[in-house]
């Protein structure tokens, strides 16, 4: 019984996704699923990417946080419009919190949106919120061990991107190791080592998101 239960919230979970995925569509808009651990960087890999980004594309960001508003606040900043969702406890976003996002955002005028998901190496990967491309983060303090313990999250990833490489001398991560543990799990996928701090490594990630965005308008 409680399998089945499972089944019909997962079910629910999944319809409302595929709403959400068709009114990205409908605005011409490139939906980003951004999943990590708290502490691999994320809002300031978004705040870097939408620098990276201006002029050639507007940028909106779904900031999905247990509590506050501090990396809301941050994107707003930046003059991105942006919407806050706090989960109060919950440990990832679902489809129906995302298409209470995109109630309160002008998808008029946005050509990327980034959902900024919980930080959480688990639980994100099971829900689909109707993105159209899923990208893990992986800092370099956080070891390059992770697909081994984490394989469920990198397996369901279309992209990896590998943050905080200016302080890859202090520690101990083969990049090579990491990424050919990646590629076992999900042959093909692009690897993106990079530096908000310095942006080393920007200019692929830049060059890939917008390889995207090209992609859907041909």
């Amino acid at each position: 019984m409680q399998i089945k239960v499972l089944k019909d919230i997962m079910a629910a979970n999944t319809a409302t996704a595929d709403v959400n995925r068709a009114r990205l569509d409908n605005h011409g808009i490139l939906g980003v699923n951004i999943m990590a651990s708290p502490g691999a960087g994320k809002t300031t890999f978004i705040l870097a990417t939408i620098d990276g980004f201006r002029p050639d594309a507007r940028v909106g960001v779904i900031e999905g946080d247990i509590a506050s508003q501090i990396d809301s606040e941050k994107v707003a900043q930046k003059g991105a419009p942006v919407v806050q969702i706090n989960t109060g406890g919950g440990c990832h976003l679902d489809a129906g919190q995302v298409s209470a996002g995109l109630d309160n955002l002008p998808l008029e005028n946005i050509d990327v949106l980034f959902i900024e998901n919980v930080g959480n190496l688990v639980c994100p990967s099971e829900f689909k919120l109707g993105e159209h491309l899923r990208v893990v983060l992986l800092s370099v303090p956080e070891g390059d061990d992770k697909p081994f313990k984490y394989p469920g999250m990198f397996a369901s990833a279309d992209a990896v991107v590998v943050t905080k490489t200016d302080i890859m001398p202090y520690f101990d991560f083969d990049l090579g190791r990491f990424t050919q543990s990646v590629e076992g799990l999900k042959p093909g996928i692009r690897v993106f080592p990079l530096s908000a701090r310095t942006g080393d490594g920007f200019s692929d990630w830049i060059a890939f998101l917008k390889s995207c965005i090209q992609g859907r308008g041909s």
